[in-house]
């Protein structure tokens, strides 16, 4: 939220020069699209404190989600070479509040959605859409399926997009899949 104040009172020139302030989306990729999903619950609380920001949508690619319950899709990738499990075990014991297991509503997005029904009626209400992207490769690709099934049930404005073949952050390290993602959000943005 502090990005979103500092960009709000403190533009820099380029931004200012260049930058449409009423159709902003807040993107994140892994770890960072984890944030976003948080950041962007708190900026729907908050939208009209952000003005002259705009914000339309949330882009979560390949969000980085967890819980104590394995999924099969964790299960199935156990010894996937880029993200096992257990080293995502162990970034939630180092990220998250001590005491906090890995069903804290930091770490699974469905334990907030649980405990509060109500959680994204300010994201409905302001019309924001939202991509969550995904792979078949990466163990955390039910999560993120998941994720977007509960999102449709409640009547968020949310498209997923999940291919086959590929492993978590590949578009990183590949221009290739890295200018299909963003093509993906030229479109999505385009539409808005």
């Amino acid at each position: 939220m502090e990005a979103l104040h500092w960009i709000k009172n403190k533009p820099d020139e380029l931004l200012s020069n260049h930058a449409d302030f009423s159709k902003c989306f807040l993107m994140g990729t892994s770890a960072g699209g984890n944030v976003v999903y948080h950041v962007g619950l708190c900026a729907a609380e908050s939208w009209d404190n952000l003005n002259p920001l705009e914000i339309k949508g949330l882009i979560l690619n390949q969000p980085f989600f967890g819980g104590n319950e394995r999924t099969q899709s964790e299960v199935r990738l156990s010894n996937d070479k880029v993200l096992p499990p257990i080293i995502s075990d162990i970034m939630w014991d180092l990220g998250l509040p001590k005491g906090a297991d890995r069903d804290h509503e930091y770490s699974n997005p469905m334990v907030g959605i649980e405990s509060n029904p109500n959680l994204l009626d300010q994201v409905k209400l302001l019309g924001w859409k939202m991509l969550v992207t995904g792979c078949d490769g990466d163990p955390l690709i039910d999560r993120q399926v998941d994720l977007v099934m509960v999102l449709k049930e409640l009547g968020v404005q949310v498209e997923g997009s999940f291919t086959q073949g590929f492993y978590h952050g590949l578009e990183i390290i590949d221009p290739l899949k890295a200018k299909e993602f963003s093509l993906l959000v030229k479109e999505l943005i385009r539409h808005f």
